[in-house]
């Protein structure tokens, strides 16, 4: 298991399952403010990813044996940040897959099947443009 994918990948199924329940969450008393970052509780946050990334369930245990702390799990796994400004990823990602869902140079390009996929290839792409 790839620790760094796991983080961007988590990292993204937060922000987007934010995204898609923002008019909700926003109204949940479950908003603090965490290492100066205003963000839901750690909480609520994990058990959120628990549903949306079945590998958690693998390493939990594991995690929970090293530190039982919310707080510190959460920044260990580098979500701790206001998902509200880091709304631009979702925005990256679904324009890279939808530009190369079509034909380039004769040849089609199948999108990536990992978000960790896209996220690679897009900051690839920004290196090879400096």
């Amino acid at each position: 298991m790839n620790i760094k994918q796991l983080r961007e990948s988590l990292k993204i199924k937060w922000v987007r399952y934010y995204h898609q329940n923002r008019p909700w969450l926003a109204k949940m008393r479950i908003w603090g403010t965490y290492n100066g970052y205003r963000r839901p509780s750690s909480g609520f946050i994990l058990a959120t990813l628990s549903v949306l990334e079945p590998q958690l369930d693998e390493i939990f245990p594991f995690i929970l044996e090293l530190n039982n702390n919310p707080d510190e799990i959460i920044a260990a796994l580098g979500l701790n940040f206001n998902p509200d400004e880091q709304l631009h990823l979702i925005k990256n990602i679904d324009n890279y897959q939808n530009n190369h869902q079509n034909k380039q140079d004769g040849e089609t390009y199948e999108s990536p099947s990992s978000t960790s996929t896209a996220i690679t290839k897009i900051q690839n792409l920004r290196l090879s443009q400096k």
